[in-house]
């Protein structure tokens, strides 16, 4: 690598994460991942989703209500699935009246398969980060929001914090400190909704989940 180009690198690197330290590689064999900053990165996670058939919506904290009250409406849902025990969503069980019937995940599944298989129309969840170069989000499934909430409904809601966006995964893994928290058995990698194109190459959404991804970003 020239070796202006990487002084650059470096202290952009360092002007972002002061705390950080240049990493040390071959010039040959290592590629050094573009830094974007924080509007690039958000830019650039918003084109790569919309890309891949992900509905997004660039609110605020302020807006996130009335743009998922606006979703509901635009797709007339009847109810919509909510775990009342994290933070976003204790409010939109605060703000219920503006929205359809608010359905828990507080049974065994073998309660409700037949209601959550047929008659949830839509589930929210919130997003543990984003990665701006794949254009994905990252799901951290507890047992306040099952891995079943983003996976049986066909419209999945995430809700994101902007500045839980970050340039790629290994950015996500080192900043967020993956390796010391404890991660869950399973962490989920969205881009886009479910699809396949295993009959005759055509492509199918809804397949093996959700038929759309919707982000609202705050």
């Amino acid at each position: 690598m020239n070796d202006a180009r990487k002084a650059i690198l470096d202290r952009l690197r360092l002007s972002q994460y002061p705390d950080s330290t240049p990493v040390k590689c071959d010039d040959q064999n290592d590629p050094v991942d573009p830094v974007l900053w924080p509007d690039e990165r958000i830019d650039c996670f918003i084109n790569r989703m919309r890309a891949v058939r992900t509905e997004v919506h660039d609110a605020s904290h302020d807006s996130w209500l009335d743009i998922l009250h606006g979703v509901c409406q635009a797709r007339s849902l009847n109810n919509l699935l909510v775990s009342p025990h994290t933070r976003r969503g204790a409010m939109i069980y605060a703000a219920a009246r503006r929205f359809p019937a608010l359905k828990n995940y507080s049974q065994s599944i073998e309660d409700w398969k037949s209601e959550l298989f047929t008659a949830v129309d839509a589930a929210v969840t919130s997003a543990y980060g984003g990665i701006a170069e794949t254009g994905t989000v990252i799901l951290w499934p507890d047992a306040r929001e099952p891995r079943t909430l983003s996976l049986v409904p066909p419209i999945h809601i995430v809700l994101l914090e902007k500045n839980r966006i970050y340039n790629n995964l290994a950015e996500a893994m080192r900043i967020q400190n993956w390796a010391m928290i404890g991660m869950p058995s399973n962490v989920i990698l969205l881009s886009g909704p479910s699809k396949s194109a295993d009959i005759e190459q055509t492509m199918t959404y809804g397949v093996h989940g959700p038929k759309e991804l919707i982000v609202i970003l705050m």
